[in-house]
Order: structure tokens, then sequence, then C-alpha cells
């Protein structure tokens, strides 16, 4: 037997997906006893049971005689042509004594749109979706959470032969519109069904799913910022990784750190991988707040959101309670403008004075290999200017001697 092609295959996807949906509709039953759906917009007939065709028969609505504007009464049923949302109601009829004959409930509404679905996975073990309809349809509404996972790299090889490939994605009562697929593999793909599912239909959507392309860490746990002693530009800052996340060697994490003071709205941000951090540029005498958020170590997936703020005054002398909300006097030690907020290029605190000294003697040391190296050229361009050339002293030598020939009776040069 030939194996479907590609297109035909597709196609078989989407028609059992639509069998799945028709199927759960007709078995679980949306026919309430007394209740009868309708779809806005199209003609709805509500007949009076078991008295089809009976003269003399009253309709109301709400227990009045006053009926949708366009309702017709024929042969005892009542027609509502391209019946509008507000039609809906309780109608019951009633014979010419008045007499109930039947009570019906009707609920009008829209057919399910295709829903609108986004996947991310906290872990790596792990990866939950959520959903959005995309029509209110003011009608009750299920949902069917399934997932495939695939077996092949590329194309659209999807395994179907083994019944442990598929299973349902969990729905939480707890959160609704939500689904979790447990027990994943990080370097393997999935293609989840989710099926919106109304009495008057269902609507589905598909959508694949790369464990490296969703993972979203939760944020940094356990955030503490505190001033380190005798050091007034710096804060110390630890945190911990999120209780989602499994301490694996082979899964770690990388995180950015974002920092300002209070008073100003311009963050500056660092990234590491180790769990603690000290802040070099702080602003000695202001309150800054401090956030951290984490990410995949190789870079796969998003950053998380930013963790809760925590803050600190760095000063010497001075110690705060990570997250308590003290207050600083802003005119005691505000400068008279209002400073930067750019990294201190200086990898050195000033108040150090082991480290200014050192400085200091790089500094001289460097002045004088510049200062002897300048010498040394001004030595050899004064000693090469006044060093005539071999060439030079023999030409004045013959210029000498012709001139005192020239000078020397003839008789005396024969």
């Amino acid at each position: 037997m030939c194996a479907p092609t590609p297109g035909l295959r597709r196609v078989m996807v989407l028609l059992a997906a639509a069998l799945v949906s028709a199927s759960v509709t007709a078995g679980e039953g949306w026919r309430e006893e007394g209740v009868q759906y309708g779809q806005v917009g199209a003609d709805v007939v509500l007949s009076c049971a078991g008295h089809p065709g009976r003269s003399g028969v009253e309709w109301r609505r709400d227990g009045a005689a006053a009926l949708p504007e366009g309702c017709i009464l024929r042969d005892g049923d009542l027609l509502l042509p391209q019946a509008k949302l507000a039609a809906g109601g309780a109608y019951s009829c009633h014979d010419g004594t008045g007499q109930l004959l039947r009570s019906v409930s009707l609920r009008l509404g829209y057919l399910p749109g295709i829903p609108s679905v986004t996947c991310r996975a906290s872990d790596y073990e792990n990866f939950s979706c959520s959903w959005t309809p995309s029509v209110e349809t003011f009608l009750p509404t299920r949902y069917i959470t399934t997932y495939r996972k695939k077996l092949l790299m590329g194309d659209e090889k999807w395994s179907r032969t083994q019944s442990s490939q598929v299973g349902p994605c969990v729905q939480d009562p707890g959160r609704p519109r939500t689904c979790t697929v447990p027990k994943c593999e990080f370097w393997s793909s999935y293609r989840l069904n989710v099926t919106e599912v109304n009495p008057l239909g269902s609507s589905f959507r598909l959508l694949d799913v790369t464990m490296q392309a969703i993972i979203k860490p939760d944020p940094p746990e356990g955030l503490v910022v505190e001033p380190v002693p005798s050091a007034p530009r710096r804060l110390r800052v630890h945190w911990q990784y999120p209780a989602s996340w499994p301490k694996e060697p082979h899964f770690q994490l990388k995180f950015r750190l974002q920092y300002r003071p209070v008073a100003h709205g311009s963050w500056s941000m660092v990234e590491t991988v180790n769990l603690s951090e000290v802040i070099t540029d702080a602003f000695s005498g202001l309150e800054h707040v401090v956030q951290v958020g984490a990410k995949d170590f190789l870079d796969a997936g998003n950053w998380s959101e930013w963790s809760a703020e925590a803050r600190a005054t760095p000063g010497p002398g001075l110690t705060m309670a990570p997250g308590d909300e003290a207050t600083t006097d802003a005119g005691l030690e505000s400068p008279a403008e209002e400073p930067s907020l750019a990294p201190n290029p200086e990898p050195v605190d000033r108040s150090d004075p082991l480290e200014k000294v050192a400085v200091l003697i790089s500094l001289g040391i460097f002045a004088f290999v510049i200062l002897a190296v300048v010498l040394g050229i001004a030595s050899t361009v004064c000693l090469r200017l006044r060093k005539p050339s071999k060439d030079e002293t023999k030409k004045h030598d013959f210029l000498a001697a012709a001139v005192h020939m020239r000078a020397l009776p003839k008789a005396q040069i024969l």
C-alpha cells in the first residue's frame, strides 16, 4: 500500500481533527432539555413539539405576547428569519385556551473562530500553552487539547505509528484556557492541536512548537541588595535560581542586572553567569533600585520577566534590609546638577589609597621611559649634525689646495 502524499497527509490531519471535534460535539451532547441553540444571522425555527400544524397556536416570549420583529407563524411553528442576537429568550407555545404546550429557551450565538495559541516553557522538561478565542460566541464552549511529538527532523514527517507519541495536553481547571505537556524532550518538536467546540460547530488551531524557541525561565528569586562597608559607590547584589528551573549541570542560566537611582529613569545594565555581582558605579547617598532577569546559558529562547525590585543605599556605615523602602535626604548629598548615569570608566575605587599609589607609580615609570627615549633621540640627532662626513672633508681640502696654487707665481708652480 502506497504512503499518502505530503499534501494528502496534511488534508487527513485536518479532517481527523474536524472529525474528533464533531464526535465530541455529538457524543457529549449539547442538547440540553428545554434548550435550543441557533446561529445569529440564520433562520431559526421553533416548533410546538407534539402539536405540528395545529391551528390556533399562540407563541409568547418571556411570558408576553410581544415577539421579535419580523417573526412568522407557520403551521404552528415560529420562524425567526435571520435571527438577531437579541431575539434569544424563553419562548412558549399555547393552545387557544392558553394551555401551555411547550416551552423552550432559545440561545443564539456564533460559530467558533480559530483560537490564538501561544506556548512557553519555564524549564526544559515541560511546556504550557494558553489560548484566547478569536470570536465571542455567546454560547457554552469547550476545548480539546492534544499534541503529537515530531519523530523525524525536517519536512512534515510526524510520528503516527506509536501511541506513546500522542497524548492530551492536560488542562488545569484552576487555570482556564491553559494546558501543559509534561516530560518533554528539549531537542524535540511538537505539534499542538487546540480545538474550540460549541453547540454550533468547532474550529481548531495547529501549532508547531520547538522547545528551544519557547524556553523562557521564571524570574530569579531571593534578590538581596546591600551596601559594601567603606565603599560609598558599591552595592553587593545576590540572588537564586527560580524554583521552577531544575539545577542540572547541562542546563545553566545567565543573568542580566539592571539598576538605577530611584530619582532617575535611566537604567544601567550588566550581564553575568554568577549568582552575585558588585555594582561599582553607584551614587553615594542615593537610594538605588535593582532587578535581575534570567535566560538560558546557550541563548535559547527569551529573557525572563524582571524580578521584584530590591532597594539599598550605598554609603559608609549604612545598612538596609533588602526590600525596605527607606527614604534618603537628597538635599544633604545631592550634587548641584543631576549626575550622569553612565558607568564609571575608572576600574578602581577612588577612596582606596593603595590603588592610588599603584597608579601613581605606574604613571611615573611610564613618564621616565618616555623621557629617556626622547633624550636618546635628541642626543643622536645632535651628534649627527656636529660630525662632518668624509666626503665633505675631502671636498673642502681639494678646494683649499686649488686656491693656494692659483695664488702662487707661475714660475714657482713650474
